[in-house]
């Protein structure tokens, strides 16, 4: 398989060469000409102020002829300088002047050496030139195909999510239309309430889905700034406690204050989401663990809750836009998750970042990296670090 590639992309770098040597380019051809009147000018002044120029002379007209491979496309136009370069060597900077005689001794080796390394530099300037494009090419290509990855994902998982809390307005509403006189007043609570959760979790899902378009399309990246985590952190749980005011929250952050490179409000969503499975996903009201630790040049922070365990089998594809829930078709829209941390999973490759969901023997650990902000902050002080239990 491997020598397999290595020939396919062998064949198209010459294939790439052969095509740019058959395509004459008078913008190319002007490129040549002008690194030859350039270096021939700067030889000119080197001929008249150094004792043994030809050394020198030599070594810029090799030198001229990368820049011309380097700036030209094809093997013609830097071959075409090398011999151009060999012959004005020989008319301009070597005795007798103003001819061209190869006949004197030691010329020819000096004049055919100084071609081959010539020729030599220019192909290897183009080959190397074809090899750049190409893997350029590649890597586009490998990006493009993420990005209709992450389409698809996010297609198959908004389809999936907002199918089933519209399903489920559309009943509980259509319940109390048909015959409202047969509801009574704490079947109608129990209604409006599953109504405003429905509501809330579709709002939530719109969130998400904005939260993309601060993503850049072309380069699929984000806008980062430094920002202080403490600041970060609190203002998602506070938000998070806002939709869970029954949910305890333990965060613990460095004594010190700590700064990455983020967008603030799309980390805020991507804290927010994985905080919002924990708590619906757990199955339990165990205190969730919120923590920010330093490593290296990366700030980490986890997610840990005390509940369900997520089969080990799923916990590569859980970032792929699938149904977290244990149970597949359940109609509960809180057992539909996939969009939630797919974006998440956008939003910290965009910050090139990593994250990964780890089982452990009392739950799931959500484990996401951010770069640090290395620069010392001058500034620091009356930023308040918080450790609530």
């Amino acid at each position: 398989m491997v020598n397999n590639d290595s020939r396919k992309r062998r064949s198209e770098i010459s294939a790439a060469l052969k095509a740019k040597f058959r395509n004459f380019s008078f913008k190319d051809f002007l490129v040549t000409f002008g690194v030859y009147v350039a270096a021939t000018l700067i030889a000119f002044f080197f001929n008249r102020t150094a004792s043994d120029p030809t050394l020198n002379i030599a070594m810029l007209y090799t030198v001229g002829a990368f820049v011309a491979a380097r700036y030209t496309d094809g093997y013609f136009y830097g071959i075409l300088y090398a011999f151009v370069a060999v012959i004005s060597v020989n008319y301009f900077f070597t005795y007798p002047y103003g001819n061209i005689d190869f006949s004197l001794q030691g010329y020819q080796v000096t004049f055919i050496g100084m071609l081959v390394i010539s020729i030599i530099t220019s192909i290897s300037s183009t080959v190397l030139k074809a090899q750049q494009e190409l893997l350029s090419k590649q890597d586009k290509e490998l990006m493009e195909a993420e990005k209709e990855k992450m389409r698809a994902n996010l297609l198959r998982a908004v389809s999936h999510d907002i199918r089933t809390p519209l399903t489920g307005i559309i009943g509980n509403s259509q319940s109390i239309i048909d015959d409202p006189a047969a509801t009574d007043e704490e079947e109608k609570v129990r209604i409006v309430t599953n109504i405003d959760r429905e509501a809330k979790w579709l709002l939530s899902m719109v969130e998400n889905l904005l939260s993309v378009t601060r993503i850049d399309e072309k380069s699929s990246k984000v806008k980062k700034s430094p920002e202080i985590v403490d600041e970060v952190v609190s203002t998602a749980v506070s938000q998070f406690r806002k939709n869970f005011p029954g949910q305890s929250v333990r965060v613990k952050v460095p004594e010190e204050p700590v700064m990455a490179e983020m967008d603030p409000m799309l980390i805020q969503q991507v804290l927010i989401n994985i905080l919002n499975n924990a708590k619906i996903h757990s199955g339990t009201k165990a205190p969730i663990e919120l923590g920010v630790s330093v490593e290296d040049e990366d700030v980490l922070f986890s997610i840990r809750d005390y509940g369900k365990r997520i089969p080990r089998d799923r916990l590569e594809s859980i970032f792929d836009g699938g149904s977290f829930g244990t149970e597949e078709n359940s109609a509960d829209s809180t057992r539909g998750m996939g969009i939630g941390l797919s974006i998440c999973k956008t939003i910290i490759d965009a910050h090139d970042g990593t994250i990964e969901a780890v089982d452990h023997e009392d739950g799931v650990e959500f484990v996401f990296t951010l770069p640090r902000y290395m620069e010392v902050m001058n500034d620091a002080e009356g930023i308040d670090t918080f450790d609530r239990g």
